[in-house]
């Protein structure tokens, strides 16, 4: 990644000046605007950066005009957003406009730099794609191995965003944090010992990352609610599976996770919700993933208790097989051994933390 270009845009100077030494002391080559003018500027003279760091709230032209701006002007151009106001709906608007990661104030260097790898991995997944386009034609009658490696490149840079988005939802309740990635990585080790071929891996993980995104649309007074909900209040907050479902849908390559969004919820003696499917009516993706939500559930710790075991986990889930939970799943699950879910929380939490989590979504990942 060493000597790639990152453009700056702060209007306070102090920021500016510090993260573009951090930049500059990685091996980047930095260059500062002071504002979304300034950028723009500078861009029209020299519009050849690989990634663009800008904060949102900036007099004049802020950040969001800004990422239009560059979305008209110079497309393709990856950017992500800065801000020190922990607000998920400003978060969802960049994203909208065409942010591909958003970065709450004040970061460490080992999350501006996490951020930075993937940006530009991002970036140079869209220049390879691009290129690939330049000269489609000639490629497909010679090089159609190429086609399909380019494409999965393609496939695992909207993978990236997703999990942006994520990270986005996380910032809104942190009592779940980490929450989605680990139920993803049990759902997929579920699946696979399933025999779930890589191609429905890929469609499951994906729908299991995001089975809470409709939580976006919920009021923040029932989605942080310290105490019990009221009746009222369940039934907003049970609109997730459904809201969740109709953004989700709407994007061509998470079409077939969707169902997994909105039957998270079902339980296979049909008293679940939002639909009250019983049996093989629930998609199996979500029958799967309905199971590793319950394990993730009793095992992690929550401000009012304290997570149980895996063993007590597992003896729950058993207890419950018919009725919550599909009975098969729930036989294949239990031949599992209880050391690998230990294993994969601690290997989850390890690659997150090195920026790798991505991984989340390949049928090679962990």
């Amino acid at each position: 990644m060493a000597g790639e270009r990152i453009l700056v845009v702060d209007d306070e100077a102090a920021v500016r000046d510090v993260v573009a030494a951090l930049l500059e002391r990685s091996g980047f080559q930095p260059v500062t605007a002071t504002g979304g003018l300034d950028a723009l500027r500078i861009m029209q003279g020299d519009p050849a950066y690989d990634l663009v760091l800008s904060d949102i709230m900036m007099p004049g032209m802020d950040g969001l005009e800004l990422l239009d701006q560059i979305g008209i002007n110079h497309p393709g151009t990856p950017v992500v957003v800065c801000s020190a106001v922990h607000d998920i709906h400003g978060a969802t608007n960049a994203f909208r406009r065409g942010a591909i990661d958003y970065l709450l104030k004040p970061f460490e260097r080992a999350q501006l730099m996490k951020v930075v790898a993937r940006g530009l991995e991002h970036s140079r997944y869209l220049r390879q794609n691009a290129s690939y386009r330049e000269n489609l034609e000639e490629m497909v009658s010679r090089r159609t191995e190429k086609l399909r490696t380019i494409m999965q490149d393609l496939e695992r840079s909207y993978d990236i965003t997703l999990e942006a988005m994520g990270d986005a939802l996380d910032l809104r309740d942190a009592e779940t944090e980490g929450h989605s990635r680990r139920v993803t990585a049990y759902t997929v080790a579920l699946a696979r010992e399933m025999g779930i071929s890589s191609a429905e891996l890929r469609i499951i993980a994906r729908g299991a990352f995001l089975h809470d995104i409709g939580k976006i649309a919920t009021p923040d007074r029932i989605l942080l609610k310290p105490g019990k909900l009221d009746q009222a209040e369940m039934a907003i907050m049970r609109e997730h599976c459904a809201r969740g479902y109709d953004m989700v849908r709407k994007i061509p390559f998470l079409r077939e996770a969707s169902e997994i969004v909105y039957s998270h919820q079902e339980r296979f003696d049909g008293h679940g919700y939002p639909r009250g499917l019983r049996g093989d009516e629930i998609p199996l993706g979500a029958r799967i993933f309905a199971l590793a939500d319950t394990l993730d559930a009793i095992t992690s710790d929550r401000p009012y208790r304290k997570g149980d075991s895996f063993e007590s986990a597992c003896a729950e889930i058993a207890k419950c097989s018919g009725k919550q939970f599909d009975p098969a799943v729930v036989e294949v699950f239990l031949r599992i051994p209880i050391a690998r879910w230990n294993e994969l929380r601690v290997e989850t939490s390890r690659l997150s933390a090195e920026g790798l989590s991505s991984s989340l979504f390949r049928p090679d990942g962990i």
